[in-house]
């Protein structure tokens, strides 16, 4: 399918409560999107891959409709989510058009513009993966072991073991410890019953 055929439908972005989306609507404006087929999503990070107007935009698109917004941005800040997303509207028949990218999927230069965003994205996503390892490797190499530090030592889940063995309360371990009610059950099993 290489032609539009539903509705244009305008999807709109800020983050920041200080923002103004009035930029976005006259792009919108001279795009021809109606006000009523606009979806705004206000003080949501375009790093938040779920967001409550994108979603319901999402699950109310039907094939041949196209999806404007102002800048490519605005769908989202991580490359590879934003090919992503593209990807997945374009196999269903669905168009993007960013206006001031100039980038509309319904041309073939548009088409090759976003394959060439998804190209990017993958090796985007190649380096991310290349760089952790490598940092990996060089924190093993120096000693230096990942994860979070432990909070107990075997000699304080001996303690906290012998407390909850002599019937003393969950929380009241914790706060003798110094340590969370999380941590002393998780170092400690429930004493037997007599």
């Amino acid at each position: 399918m290489t032609t539009t055929t539903g509705t244009r439908i305008g999807y709109l972005r800020i983050s920041m409560g200080k923002q103004d989306e009035t930029l976005q609507h006259d792009a919108l404006d001279k795009a021809g999107v109606k006000k009523k087929d606009r979806y705004t999503d206000k003080g949501v990070s375009g790093s938040k891959t779920s967001r409550p107007a994108l979603d319901s935009m999402l699950s109310d698109l039907e094939e041949g409709d196209t999806i404007v917004v102002y800048k490519l941005d605005r769908l989202g800040r991580s490359t590879a989510h934003v090919a992503s997303l593209i990807a997945d509207l374009t196999a269903k028949g669905i168009f993007i058009e960013s206006i001031s990218d100039g980038l509309n999927s319904s041309t073939p230069t548009g088409r090759a513009m976003l394959q060439m965003l998804s190209i990017f994205a993958e090796m985007e996503r190649s380096f991310i993966i290349e760089r952790t390892t490598a940092g990996l490797a060089s924190a093993k190499a120096q000693g230096r072991v990942g994860g979070r530090p432990k909070v107990t030592d075997s000699k304080k889940a001996k303690q906290a073991q012998a407390l909850r063995d002599s019937g003393e309360s969950v929380p009241d371990i914790a706060k003798a410890l110094g340590i969370s009610i999380a941590t002393v059950y998780r170092i400690t099993r429930a004493p037997a019953k007599a």
